[in-house]
């Protein structure tokens, strides 16, 4: 299993050795805890914020659309909670950029007309006909990295 969070800002390749164990994954995973980012914008009237941030709407309206889903799929967020937050950041990033929630977890040679296309906003057409998420946001509980929650903390900035 490998996962490229590019459209995070965070550029991490996990093998099937590598994601063996829950240990092992948490030890991984904790090294991308967040995007660095350099340069400032200041976006659509919203203030000062760091390139490549989302916006706190589009964080908030993400969060709200990731717990609803896990509940309606019967889903769960996977044990590292810091995945689940790399992963909504993206997809808020997405939104605020593209207008879309992008997958965040794979490489487009065209954003724009990927988003036009469909098949990888989320949820993607993956997760919507077979329940495989590729990002780990949402995980059937037969997964290894599964959590037993559907409901995040409401603050997912540090």
């Amino acid at each position: 299993m490998a996962c490229l969070m590019a459209g995070a800002g965070i550029t991490g390749v996990f093998s099937s050795a590598h994601l063996s164990s829950r240990a092992a994954f948490s030890s991984q995973a904790s090294g991308f805890s967040g995007a660095s980012t350099t340069g400032f914008v200041v976006p659509r009237g919203l203030g000062v914020r760091a390139a490549g941030e989302p916006s706190d709407k589009s964080l908030e309206v993400m969060r709200k659309f990731s717990e609803q889903y896990a509940r309606k799929s019967d889903t769960f967020f996977c044990v590292d909670k810091g995945v689940t937050a790399v992963v909504i950041k993206g997809l808020a990033e997405h939104k605020d950029t593209l207008g879309a929630p992008l997958c965040p977890c794979r490489h487009y040679d065209d954003k724009v007309a990927e988003v036009q296309q469909g098949f990888w906003n989320c949820p993607c057409v993956p997760m919507r006909e077979r329940k495989e998420c590729h990002c780990m946001l949402f995980l059937t509980s037969d997964n290894d990295f599964a959590g037993n929650e559907q409901v995040l903390l409401k603050a997912l900035r540090p």
